[in-house]
């Protein structure tokens, strides 16, 4: 029984998918995302943020360890150079899945995958938002000129309902039918007025 096993097998036997886990972990590291389909981004994260966690701090013994996971040595290099020095302030969550749709030959969902830190148009447009500021939900102490006077409820015979009326204009303006009477332009009874 497989009870509590969470892990996605892909169909792959075991060193099918440490090894397809390795490229495709290698490939992210070096080109900083890459298009796959959900269910494999989604293990590749599990697989990854680990070794990007070891990354933060370069050692020889977590260059080894990191080493035996990627197999790749050009890869584990990006990673202890340019990529632990973007996510070095970062407390997890490096990586990024957004769905792409369904892919045409076999509907399958595809998703890019891709390091957080390396996508230069949003850091560009979170730079530009104002920082949000914490708001507590309880209720603070309240100033003494914001109290609510709530003592004594208002009845409706206490405040009669006054009806208002439109002020009556005196004159009504000259339109233009009486400036047509009167062979004159309109422009004309204006400048009288």
């Amino acid at each position: 029984m497989r009870h509590g096993k969470k892990d996605n097998h892909l169909g792959r036997t075991a060193s099918h998918r440490k090894a397809m886990l390795s490229n495709m972990a290698s490939s992210l590291i070096i080109h900083k995302r890459i298009e796959t389909t959900l269910a494999k981004a989604k293990e590749l994260r599990k697989y990854v943020e680990p070794l990007l966690t070891r990354a933060k701090e370069d050692s020889t013994h977590n260059r080894r360890v990191v080493f035996s996971y990627l197999n790749d040595k050009e890869s584990t290099k990006e990673l202890f150079g340019v990529v632990s020095d973007k996510i070095a302030s970062r407390p997890g969550g490096y990586t990024r899945i957004i769905k792409l749709g369904s892919r045409l030959g076999d509907a399958a969902e595809t998703a890019l995958i891709e390091l957080v830190d390396f996508n230069d148009a949003l850091l560009l447009a979170n730079a530009d938002k104002p920082a949000k500021t914490r708001r507590s939900r309880r209720g603070g102490v309240k100033k003494e000129g914001t109290e609510v006077a709530a003592a004594a409820p208002v009845k409706k015979e206490d405040h009669p309902v006054v009806a208002e009326t439109e002020p009556v204009a005196d004159e009504a303006p000259a339109s233009n039918d009486d400036a047509a009477e009167n062979n004159e332009s309109p422009e004309s009874t204006t400048e009288k007025e």
